[in-house]
């Protein structure tokens, strides 16, 4: 199907939604309707979790099927978007793109038509008790500290769903402690991609992606014991048998 949707529609909507790289299948005809308030997204390397969440932002169009938010498509419309969806990917370095912490997070509200991003951008600073980070080179930040930098951007937008791919992977376990209490406050939607169980096992629904699949689909406590297996299963057997001994 290659509607757009509805503009009445909620939530996010997959129909039949496939994406096909070089002839590759990277995921295969997802339908679903994701309304939940907190979503994980599980499966192995290569499952195709990112591309999901790249194929909802819009960051890239399905190749058969239809992908809408609230009714409309994100690969058409990013401006409608930017009210919509936010992203924070696992390694924040994709998403920086200027010099100073002041210019990057008044970025998105200048995308946003305001006219005053950076004196928002900058009493944000000051409401974390970080005003004097405006000037601050984005380069002398660490790992944690660009993560939070990123996340400052995209609450800034005011979202209602933010994506989040791998959020913890490179953080040490205060830094990823404090981020957790912070997005468990977050009123916003949030779907989030981790190969950690423990980050999940709160969602309301867990989608288990394998090889571009929907493998299952329900709640934490009737997934995570089958993924937990499996995941065993694998890492027990020989992951290359066709290699030479």
């Amino acid at each position: 199907m290659a509607a757009s949707g509805e503009q009445g529609e909620s939530g996010i909507v997959l129909r039949g939604a496939s994406f096909v790289i070089r002839g590759k299948a990277i995921l295969s005809d997802l339908t679903l309707t994701l309304t939940e308030s907190r979503i994980g997204i599980i499966g192995q390397n290569g499952s195709g979790k990112t591309t999901l969440l790249r194929l909802i932002a819009g960051l890239v169009a399905p190749t058969s099927g239809s992908v809408t938010v609230d009714g409309i498509d994100p690969s058409r419309d990013r401006k409608a978007m930017l009210s919509r969806l936010g992203i924070l990917f696992q390694n924040p370095d994709r998403q920086i793109l200027f010099p100073t912490i002041a210019e990057e997070l008044a970025f998105g509200l200048s995308q946003q038509g305001h006219r005053d991003a950076e004196a928002k951008a900058r009493a944000a600073l000051a409401a974390e008790g970080r005003a004097d980070w405006a000037e601050l080179p984005v380069s002398t930040l660490s790992q944690g500290q660009r993560q939070w930098l990123c996340l400052q951007a995209v609450l800034l937008m005011g979202p209602r769903t933010i994506l989040l791919d791998e959020p913890f992977a490179a953080l040490d376990l205060p830094t990823a402690a404090r981020l957790t209490r912070r997005l468990a406050a977050l009123p916003q939607r949030l779907i989030t991609i981790s190969h950690s169980p423990s980050a999940v096992a709160t969602c309301d629904r867990l989608l288990w992606l394998d090889a571009g699949r929907l493998r299952a689909d329900g709640p934490p406590d009737d997934i995570l014991p089958d993924f937990t297996a499996e995941m065993t299963r694998l890492g027990e057997a020989d992951a290359d048998p066709h290699l030479p001994r």
